[in-house]
């Protein structure tokens, strides 16, 4: 899993306290009707073509993070490439729409509807009648029955990493006939539609051993448009074909090579015609476009629209002969135009290969949020969160990673769901926006005054803000014990790195109530902020007021870097200070997010269609465990409330679609106010394709119909290309 790409329910799984009522008057402003979804912020990008327009056959060589160690999505090392796969050789029952909702798939289902709602809900399954896996043998109930008992979670041989929805099922049993399923639920539940999606054959879900291991390295019966035909370990390649037993619209491709290409050499490799479609950084893309128009070239800086022969023009220029050179130096002259001749030749090369590409941009399901450790230290204070969270401008930091790239800046207004699913209202205003003196006045009521005496720390004494040890980091701009000091260079007021960390706040899971303070608020609104705060730092019981901001150190970070450093100069403005400790993005989220070594993070969540089922983990309130550690599931910010768990236990437990969608606003609305993640913007997404390739590239929401991938035929045009422009709701 990535540190910036935690895909959909990540299997690994503590505290601040806040009391329900306390902000119960704002919650509810965000708990409006359903037009508040409204539609994506940017429409997928995919170079739609009718089937007609389509060649027959041909091979879509697509680059992949890894060769999956699992093709069973159901176990904790799945990663986004046994999605992938599952997508395109398995069935699902439902599958995600443009705008992230739910839609059955007809080539599997005819209908499912909820045919009994008492005493127990119970799902009727009508399957399509020639839905068959690839060794002949109908899909039907057996697999449903299977899948369920291998995921309910009461036999522990089982190596699962999620069951979620299948532990409230009752009975899986044949209906009136072959073609009909039905599943009677002991509780009801609202995401049922989340199950049996993808479904696998009981021949991998039919025994603990089949589960364990007999899916990982190979799937041998299958049902979709395509089956995995070879898996090559040594060339890092799933190599995907048509299956000839399916039934719906035949696929349009003979084959699907999935192959593993690093995100830094992907340019590289779409250049040298290995590769037809990468997902691709900012970087990569930049070098794609400047292909197409003829800028950016080795010595022409970003944005600068040079080409490559005024470039070299101008290195010409600068370094031209001059009658008082030396013989050495004109060697040494010489000797550079040589070689840049040829970095040139070498270059144009490139970028002539390269003009067969072009960027598909759209929004990814995903958000990119801050997250604040409530476990201990500054951060155990809600107020210090909130103070923290009103410092933010959360539409610059946007604009930051969106602006450049074409795509709309428009901060994520929900922690559950994005512009255009269902769930969606922007609930921010529970917590409020950027607002500096409300943010002082916040910390000023938490005891933390500008320019207060600092003591001198004794060896060995943690600092204020610190989790932990100091991370290793492997970037050199960082200072001996690993730790990159944000202003070091700019003296920036706040933006240091402290002696060292600090005292734990004790917790007794009880609301801090103090003397004067406004609920939700705890100092008076308008409360003047003390003089000199914007230019001192804050300090408290001898300690100054430093957070460890934790970030991962390689490849495709440099735009989490951009917006950490923007966001402790916001940090600053309010007397905050931030130490910048980068690790290696293996122990990133391992070693730090889920062990709660940080203070503040960054790092990305999807949005779910069944947020009731999928987000609740991320958010639980954590408990104790028998063994007297806490056990936070998901939720590594540590910070939850009983009040957040009993309405996501409402919405997942209600087969109204208006109330569920009510009480999932509702908890989110409690989610900002207990401020224990920041969401910030949706994550860009970013796909080099082959011009002549459609119906792929930037899917946005959408699951891919990879039936309907391929080859425009000669002369045949595509579709028009999607805009990434705001939509109007």
């Amino acid at each position: 899993m990535s540190h910036d790409g935690v895909g959909p329910r990540a299997v690994m799984r503590s505290v601040a306290f806040l009391t329900a009522g306390a902000l119960a008057v704002p919650l509810l402003s965000g708990c409006g009707s359903a037009d508040e979804a409204g539609k994506p912020l940017a429409r997928q990008d995919i170079a739609p073509a009718g089937r007609a327009r389509i060649a027959e056959g041909g091979t879509l060589r697509w680059a992949v993070d890894a060769v999956p160690e699992t093709f069973n999505t159901f176990q904790s090392d799945a990663d986004a490439t046994t999605t992938r796969v599952a997508q395109a050789v398995l069935p699902s029952m439902y599958r995600l729409d443009a705008t992230g909702r739910p839609r059955r798939d007809a080539d599997y289902l005819e209908s499912a509807k909820v045919v009994d709602t008492e005493p127990k809900q119970v799902v009727l399954y009508k399957l399509n009648q020639q839905a068959v896996w690839s060794d002949g043998r109908e899909i039907g109930a057996a697999d449903f029955a299977a899948q369920w008992r291998a995921l309910a979670g009461k036999d522990s041989a089982y190596w699962t990493a999620r069951n979620a929805g299948y532990e409230r099922i009752e009975k899986v049993e044949r209906g009136a006939n072959d073609l009909e399923v039905r599943v009677t639920f002991k509780r009801t539940y609202a995401d049922w539609r989340s199950l049996f999606s993808p479904l696998y054959p009981k021949d991998v879900m039919g025994t603990p051993d089949a589960f364990n291991d007999g899916a990982r390295r190979k799937l041998k019966v299958t049902a979709g448009p395509f089956v995995v035909k070879k898996v090559d370990r040594k060339k890092e390649q799933v190599r995907l074909t048509r299956n000839t037993r399916w039934w719906g619209r035949p696929a349009k491709l003979s084959e699907i090579v999935l192959t593993a290409v690093p995100r830094d050499e992907r340019a590289t490799e779409l250049a040298a015609g290995k590769i037809d479609l990468a997902e691709i950084d900012p970087a990569a893309a930049q070098r794609v476009d400047g292909a197409a128009h003829g800028t950016a070239g080795p010595l022409a800086g970003p944005g600068s629209g040079r080409t490559a022969a005024k470039a070299l023009r101008s290195w010409a220029l600068a370094h031209g002969s001059d009658e008082e050179e030396t013989e050495d130096e004109a060697e040494d002259e010489s000797d550079a135009r040589t070689k840049l001749r040829k970095a040139m030749a070498k270059w144009e090369g490139e970028q002539k290969a390269l003009r067969d590409f072009e960027v598909r941009r759209s929004l990814e399901p995903a958000y990119t949020q801050l997250a604040l450790n409530g476990a201990d230290g500054p951060l155990a204070d809600e107020r210090v969160r909130r103070a923290v969270a009103r410092a933010l401008d959360r539409k610059e930091l946007a604009k930051i990673v969106l602006k450049p790239l074409g795509l709309p800046a428009e901060p994520v207004g929900s922690h559950l769901a994005l512009a255009g699913q269902d769930a969606y209202a922007d609930n921010s205003g529970a917590l409020g926006g950027q607002d500096t003196t409300e943010a002082q006045a916040l910390l000023a009521d938490a005891g933390w005054v500008p320019g207060g005496p600092v003591k001198k720390q004794e060896k060995g004494e943690k600092a204020a803000g610190s989790a932990g040890e100091k991370a290793d980091s492997g970037d050199d701009s960082a200072d001996g014990d690993g730790t990159y000091v944000v202003g070091a260079d700019d003296k920036g007021a706040g933006a240091r790195r402290s002696d060292g960390g600090g005292q734990q706040l004790a917790q007794d899971g009880k609301q801090q109530v103090h003397q004067g303070g406004a609920p939700g608020a705890y100092a008076p609104k308008g409360t003047a902020a003390p003089a000199g705060a914007r230019a001192k730092a804050l300090a408290k019981d001898g300690k100054a007021l430093s957070l460890r901001f934790v970030l991962p150190s390689g490849p495709g970070s440099e735009a989490l870097a951009v917006v950490a450093e923007r966001i402790t100069r916001m940090l600053a403005k309010v007397g905050i200070g931030t130490d910048i400790t980068k690790v290696s993005d293996e122990s990133y989220f391992k070693d730090h997010i889920a062990s709660g070594q940080y203070d503040l993070a960054l790092y990305s969540w999807p949005g779910s269609a069944f947020p009731a089922t999928d987000a609740r983990p991320i958010y639980a309130k954590p408990v104790p465990a028998a063994d007297g550690s806490l056990s936070v599931e998901q939720n590594y910010t540590r910070v939850g409330t009983d009040q957040v768990d009993h309405l996501f236990e409402q919405a997942v437990s209600t087969l109204d679609e208006g109330e569920k969608r009510s009480l999932i606003r509702k908890a989110d609305s409690r989610i900002w106010a207990a401020a224990g993640s920041i969401p910030l913007y949706q994550r860009p997404q970013l796909t080099a394709v082959r011009k002549n390739v459609v119906n792929a590239g930037a899917f946005g929401f959408q699951t891919p119909v990879y039936q309907d991938m391929g080859f425009l035929k000669k002369g045949a045009a595509k579709g028009t290309k999607a805009s990434a422009s705001p939509s109007r709701k």
